[in-house]
Order: structure tokens, then C-alpha cells, then sequence
């Protein structure tokens, strides 16, 4: 069950750009990957885009590891030197792999939405990982 989401966090979490995706290998051991996102209200979709990569999408570590442990985490945070301004939301779910679909087609046209890149990009036929929120985690000045 999704967990109900205050205005002001989901506010935080739409309007920026960037987070951080927290995957664990096998053996428990973290990787961290700023990624670029969209946010339906319940779901936090990432693209496997064309940006240059050392292996294929499905070989990427974080993608190996959702597959073999699919609990996730992403931070979406404001650093600030006026440490009044600071704030973040950490999302807790489980995370999927959608290569077609209707959720993958929706996903995409999000996605798009957000980042005019994506456009000129073509993602039509990449991989999008799907992170079901589970749990939310919010502090500090979220407006």
C-alpha cells in the first residue's frame, strides 16, 4: 500500500531534478547513481537512457542489482551554506525493470515532459526502472 503523501512533499519531490538511487549488490554492499526522474504522486520512474555507458543498460550494476534485490532508495535532498534551507525526502520501495507497455509508454511521455533532452533522445525503446514507494522519509524546509 502506498503511503499518503503530505503536499509538501510531494511538491519537493516534483519540482526538482535530480536524486540518488541507492541499490545493494548480493552481498549487501551499496551503489549510489544520481538520476534523472518523474514522479506520478506514487511511482519514481529513471530511464536507462542513451548517454554513453561503460556496458549496456541490463549489464549496469544498478540494474543487476534491482534485478537480484529489488529494495531501493532515493534522496532527493537541497544542500544550502544557510543550513536553515536544508531539506530532503528519502522514498523506500521496490524497484522493477518495465521494457514495454502501457507503464512504460506512460513513464516515457512523463519522463519526456520533464526533461526536453529525452525528446531529441529517443527513449522510446529504453528499459525504465519503475520504484514503488513504500515509505517516505522527510526533514527540514521543504518549501
Amino acid at each position: 500500500m502506498a503511503p499518503k503523501i503530505a503536499p509538501e512533499v510531494h511538491s519537493f519531490i516534483q519540482r526538482h531534478r535530480v536524486a540518488r538511487m541507492a541499490t545493494v549488490d548480493s552481498v549487501a554492499s551499496p551503489h549510489l547513481v544520481p538520476i534523472c526522474y518523474a514522479y506520478d504522486g506514487q511511482n519514481i520512474y529513471s530511464v536507462l537512457d542513451r548517454k554513453p555507458k561503460q556496458v549496456s543498460p541490463k549489464n549496469l550494476k544498478r540494474v543487476r542489482n534491482l534485478l537480484s534485490n529489488p529494495r531501493v532508495g532515493v534522496v532527493v535532498d537541497d544542500y544550502s551554506e544557510e543550513w536553515s534551507r536544508l531539506a530532503y525526502v528519502i522514498a523506500q520501495g521496490s524497484a522493477q525493470l518495465l521494457e514495454d507497455g502501457e507503464e512504460h509508454k506512460r513513464a516515457v511521455r512523463l519522463l519526456k515532459e520533464k526533461y526536453p533532452q529525452y525528446v531529441e533522445m529517443g527513449i522510446e525503446e529504453s528499459p525504465v526502472i519503475k520504484i514503488t514507494i513504500e515509505k517516505l522519509i522527510s526533514w527540514g524546509n521543504l518549501t
